[in-house]
């Protein structure tokens, strides 16, 4: 406990930049967020930032120093309230979270596609795709999208000679 609560508490120091450097380090990603920085919450942040593909629960679970999937559970879901993640429902049965790249605001202004690959299960994120802008006409308020497609990714298709 004592040498994960360091390596945590170090978390807090180091410059962690990502996205056209919009913070400097994590504890200010989370205050900007109007997020208290604790050491879990600082521990669940630098996994996502330091990830380059959405996660799920059992991601953090391998990665996170020694959290259990409650203290997981419960930052995420804190930091969605806060639009500080995305949450993504890419069809495998299991929620992935990925963090939002814009300055903080209400709302979600970053909402890309994802692609799913059927053999390694991995979510990519493709953020050069702006999802299209779709309005209903009976009057209905669109709160989210999720625009998923299903295959098999790049590096699985050189493997298997698909």
């Amino acid at each position: 406990w004592v040498n994960r609560k360091f390596i945590l508490k170090n978390l807090l120091n180091q410059s962690r930049k990502y996205s056209n450097s919009l913070f400097m380090n994590i504890e200010d990603v989370l205050l900007s967020h109007d997020i208290k920085p604790t050491l879990n919450r600082c521990e669940i942040m630098r996994v996502l930032l330091e990830s380059d593909f959405p996660l799920s629960i059992k991601d953090f679970e391998n990665t996170a120093l020694g959290l259990d999937k409650s203290s997981i559970f419960r930052c995420l879901r804190l930091f969605a309230e806060h639009s500080l993640i995305h949450e993504i429902e890419d069809g495998s049965g299991a929620l992935k979270y990925e963090f939002c790249h814009v300055e903080h605001t209400n709302e979600h202004t970053d909402l890309h596609p994802h692609f799913y690959c059927e053999l390694c299960k991995r979510t990519i994120c493709l953020t050069d795709i702006p999802i299209p802008n779709i309005k209903v006409t009976d009057g209905s308020i669109i709160n989210s999208a999720n625009f998923v497609l299903k295959g098999i990714c790049s590096n699985c298709a050189d493997n298997k000679n698909v």
